[in-house]
């Protein structure tokens, strides 16, 4: 009996084995989907012949990035994003951290349902569908080709989501520390300002980073209330890195693609070395 029960075991472990690595060989399978055009996206801007073929360039060269840099349109829509994502997060953070404070302290007849109303429908309409009525609405206000009006309507379409994520971090609050800020006498201002934007923190930077990464990763809401080139963003400015015929030209588009993708790999590194896993924590009562 010994003799079998140790070819069973032995068996067994062969089986673990075996699986860990056809487990091991299906993940890096599917990983390499995603890190082959990551290679692409690293080793493209520096060769003067990129094509769609993943081939290391033989002689590195900055050529790419130089001709990148003389080209105006491209360079100030890298500047436009940076206006419209800082805008668009500022005014969204601000307004969904007040509006998730109202509804958070306050007890209306049916809050809760408002609450998802706001999710539902911002999930179902969303800017493609809402795209005509939205044009119409800024034709009519005066805000078509404004950094103003690409701003709003992209604040009115985060902010649902927006409240909903603020509206679970200002649950967890102890209203003890608003209680105790108003019995030294705290305004209503001084409360949300020395009280209130201080624990909400990792709030306001987990709504903050996807709101602007919404905003530079957009095309069809500037492409479609932007008319000026100089006004364009650098998600709608690629295409002057494409011909005439609408063939992109690999060399230039990969080196403005890698400059496209820089600053929201800094924020990323940047949250992730200052926050870390704590970035996502909240705050139990």
């Amino acid at each position: 009996m010994y003799p079998v029960s140790k070819r069973r075991t032995r068996f067994v472990r062969v089986s673990q084995v075996l699986g860990r690595i056809g487990f091991n060989l299906l993940c890096a399978l599917i990983g390499s989907v995603f890190v082959i055009p990551l290679l692409w996206l690293f080793s493209a801007p520096f060769n003067a012949q990129a094509s769609l073929r993943l081939v290391w360039p033989a002689q590195l060269t900055l050529d790419n990035f130089v001709t990148v840099m003389h080209n105006e349109l491209a360079m100030r829509g890298l500047v436009n994003s940076l206006i419209q994502g800082i805008g668009v997060t500022v005014l969204t953070t601000l307004v969904a951290a007040l509006a998730a404070y109202s509804l958070s302290r306050s007890r209306l007849p049916g809050q809760d349902l408002f609450v998802y109303a706001l999710i539902l429908f911002s999930s179902v309409v969303t800017g493609t569908v809402a795209m005509v009525p939205l044009f119409l609405l800024c034709h009519q206000i005066g805000l078509i080709d404004s950094h103003v009006g690409v701003i709003l309507v992209f604040t009115g379409g985060l902010l649902p989501v927006a409240i909903f994520l603020m509206k679970d971090f200002v649950d967890a609050l102890p209203k003890s520390y608003e209680e105790a800020a108003q019995i030294c006498g705290a305004s209503t201002g001084q409360m949300l300002r020395d009280v209130l934007f201080p624990l909400l923190r990792p709030a306001l930077m987990v709504v903050g980073i996807w709101t602007f990464m919404n905003v530079w990763g957009n095309f069809l809401i500037p492409f479609i209330l932007l008319r000026s080139p100089e006004k364009f963003p650098a998600s709608v400015a690629t295409f002057s890195f494409y011909t005439s015929s609408g063939t992109p030209v690999f060399t230039t588009l990969s080196a403005y693609s890698l400059l496209y993708a820089l600053p929201i790999l800094a924020m990323y590194l940047w949250v992730n070395a200052r926050y870390g896993f704590r970035f996502f924590g909240g705050i139990k009562q």
